[in-house]
């Protein structure tokens, strides 16, 4: 043996002959328990491939002895859930919307379903908590342009706002300043006519322009907004008294929809959504609602 090879005193084992920086490189052995997790592996992975399907055999597959086979398994989880799904749709197809309303059991299957049917066809504009974003109106509230009774909700989904459906809503505001229908100064009256309805009390808002303004909206807003300014459900017309505004109750925000008009679009989801899916969105958004303030 060379001088190189030297049995280490403490463990026993001869060096490789290797030294680097003082420190002599062993001849350890594998450990034990390297061979057990090896051949335990081994074992598994036969037995692995004995019992499970396995091994691809042209357009096939080993089936293997226990047979399992996943596809199946989903295959038949889809159709207990689709006969799951048939015995509760039946239910809310042929129910009215008030007999669905009183149904504990059907309006939680709404809450759920209506859910996953708003986040993946609605969040994107009404926001994921349905209260709207700029320019989109908020679900939540009682404040509704075409009307908020479930029929009404359901039709509205149906057809559409200004859409393609040959039914659709339809309804613009004119551009009063762009296209010369009032002059600045009248716009300016009757923005603080308008921001007096919904903000009463305000003492920053002169109270010449609001009589000035009263008399211009009497003149050219009445007939989709209505003497009370409460608004037209079936002109499409919001309700210009409450605190809900869809694109900004404040001066700016109003001035800039008298000057430039406003046209929103909702898109008719016949066709898209199933009868039942827009029943459930229309009974999950109605169930959403809170008390108007």
């Amino acid at each position: 043996m060379g001088d190189h090879f030297i049995r280490d005193p403490h463990t026993g084992h001869l060096s490789t002959g290797h030294e680097w920086n003082g420190i002599t490189e062993l001849n350890t052995p594998v450990p034990r328990v390297i061979y057990f997790f090896l051949i335990a592996t081994a074992l598994f992975s036969l037995g692995y491939w004995v019992l499970m399907p396995t091994w691809p055999i042209g357009t096939t597959f080993t089936k293997g002895l226990l047979h399992d086979d996943v596809r199946a398994d989903v295959t038949r989880s889809v159709k207990l859930a689709a006969l799951d799904r048939a015995h509760w749709t039946q239910q809310i197809e042929s129910k009215s919307f008030a007999e669905i309303q009183k149904d504990p059991q059907l309006m939680d299957v709404v809450r759920e379903s209506g859910r996953a049917l708003f986040g993946d066809n609605c969040a994107a504009c009404h926001g994921r908590n349905a209260q709207g974003n700029k320019g989109f109106p908020n679900l939540t509230t009682q404040s509704w342009l075409w009307g908020g009774s479930p029929e009404e909700i359901a039709q509205t989904i149906r057809v559409g706002i200004n859409s393609a459906h040959p039914d659709s809503r339809s309804s613009q505001m004119p551009a009063f300043g762009r296209d010369g229908i009032l002059q600045r100064p009248d716009i300016d009256k009757v923005v603080a006519f308008i921001r007096s309805l919904s903000h009463p009390g305000d003492k920053t808002i002169p109270a010449d322009k609001i009589a000035a303004g009263k008399e211009v909206f009497a003149a050219n807003c009445v007939a989709c907004h209505g003497d009370n300014a409460k608004g037209s459900h079936e002109a499409g017309a919001p309700d210009l008294t409450d605190a809900f505004w869809i694109y900004g109750g404040d001066a700016q925000s109003i001035t800039n929809t008298v000057w430039g008009g406003r046209q929103g679009h909702m898109p008719t989801w016949e066709g898209r959504l199933s009868d039942v899916d827009r029943k459930i969105l229309a009974l999950y958004i109605t169930d959403l609602r809170s008390p108007k303030p």
